[in-house]
């Protein structure tokens, strides 16, 4: 076997261990290890691993600033209060409570990210639930399912958008005119999809539950995340280093709370989860060795070909694709591949689009479909509760086919 053959056997290897995580052991360790070993081994320079890592800048930075503003709010209180205030106006009714906590979902992912609804949201839901006396899986659901339906509503609502645009990232008028309709496609028909799923489940009225009080640091964490979500939506506007923004907007926020209740910010940065670092610059590397091969190259020249034939079918096509991939390899690997292929076949604006459209909305499908279902999962079994993946992917094969073929059917209509 030749030294290329091997860096690939590793690089599969070390992408199935991310996603399967044996022995229990972070997912980051997998992702390095895989990534040092190609590089030792001779199958990628030194050089081209450092400047795989070095593109990743603006994700790193865009992760560390949404990692503060969600632990700020979930520290402080901001999102119990919320969930909370979920249940008190859902007055009774189990539908109306269901569809209000969707409702937050969606906002919580739009501006904060997908990863925040599944870390932040999920244990304020679940605690929620509890106290109002329901089964708290189909609210719990929602979160799932919200995460991943909802992240392509902005260029913010999902670090893997940042990957797949990397370089490219279109204007926010541009990203609404052509992703908008797709995007209220996608969540309207998640909610539905989901809501027939757990008709039987929401038989069980909610109890009122107390509303726990704001503390100060709560209202100066929601008034910074309301600021934050101006600015950040005002950055793409402008086409603005949305990375920078969103590490500069968490930063700020996290100052602004921790001078308000007069505490250091220090045992914040211990809580945030630092892994997801490796983890992202591992992968990058690792892809980095499927574009120097020429794997990636050839199927974006071959992806470039059929879309002169035939555009429409061939980006359609693509997006079911690389939802059902995301499945099988994980989001963000596969988001990663799907970039490097469209950069190098020079794919326009509407394969770009459905393979994003399949990268975000296609893990709705299983456990394994990206980092945020994984984080759900992991929030589940911490309060121990247990979903099995046969049990996910009953939801998911009946909630994100429909959302997912309808969300690219309406892309391929849109001019542009």
């Amino acid at each position: 076997m030749t030294v290329e053959v091997i860096g690939l056997c590793i690089a599969a290897c070390a992408t199935a261990c991310v996603i399967l995580r044996p022995f229990g052991w972070h997912d980051w360790i997998f992702a390095v290890t895989g990534a040092v070993a190609i590089v030792v081994l001779g199958a990628l320079p030194l050089s081209d691993a450092l400047h795989a890592i070095g593109e990743g800048r603006e994700v790193y930075a865009f992760l560390i600033g949404m990692m503060l503003l969600a632990e700020v709010a979930g520290r402080e209180g901001l999102f119990d209060h919320l969930a909370a205030r979920a249940v008190q106006a859902a007055a009774g009714s189990a539908r109306r409570l269901f569809l209000i906590l969707y409702l937050v979902g969606t906002g919580v992912t739009v501006f904060l990210s997908n990863d925040t609804t599944v870390v932040v949201l999920t244990p304020a839901v679940l605690a929620v639930t509890r106290h109002a006396r329901v089964p708290p899986l189909p609210y719990l659901f929602t979160c799932a399912i919200i995460a991943n339906a909802a992240s392509f509503v902005l260029p913010i609502s999902n670090p893997a958008n940042l990957v797949l645009y990397h370089g490219v990232l279109p204007s926010l008028g541009d990203w609404l005119a052509r992703l908008g309709p797709s995007a209220v496609v996608a969540v309207l028909v998640s909610y539905l999809s989901l809501r027939w799923v757990m008709r039987h489940e929401l038989g069980t009225q909610p109890a009122s539950c107390d509303v726990p009080v704001l503390s100060t640091g709560g209202w100066v964490a929601a008034a910074g995340l309301g600021i934050s979500a101006v600015l950040l939506v005002t950055v793409s506007a402008l086409g603005g280093d949305l990375g920078l923004a969103t590490l500069g907007a968490g930063i700020s926020v996290a100052l602004a709370v921790s001078l308000s209740t007069r505490r250091s910010p220090l045992p914040l940065l211990r809580q945030l989860t630092w892994g997801v670092l490796p983890l992202v610059a591992g992968l990058f590397v690792l892809v980095n060795l499927l574009e120097q091969q020429g794997l990636l190259t050839d199927l974006g020249r071959w992806l470039g070909q059929m879309a002169e034939i035939s555009p429409r079918l061939t980006a359609g096509l693509s997006g079911l694709g690389v939802g059902i991939a995301s499945n099988l390899a994980n989001n963000l690997p596969v988001g990663l591949a799907a970039a490097a292929a469209a950069t190098a076949g020079d794919l326009g604006h509407l394969m770009r689009d459905c393979l994003m459209i399949g990268v975000d909305l296609g893990p709705n499908l299983s456990v394994t479909g990206s980092l945020a279902t994984l984080l759900w999962l992991a929030t589940l079994r911490l309060a121990g509760l247990h979903v099995s993946a046969l049990q996910f992917l009953w939801v998911g094969l009946r909630v994100m086919p429909p959302a997912l073929i309808l969300a690219l059917l309406v892309r391929l209509c849109v001019p542009g």
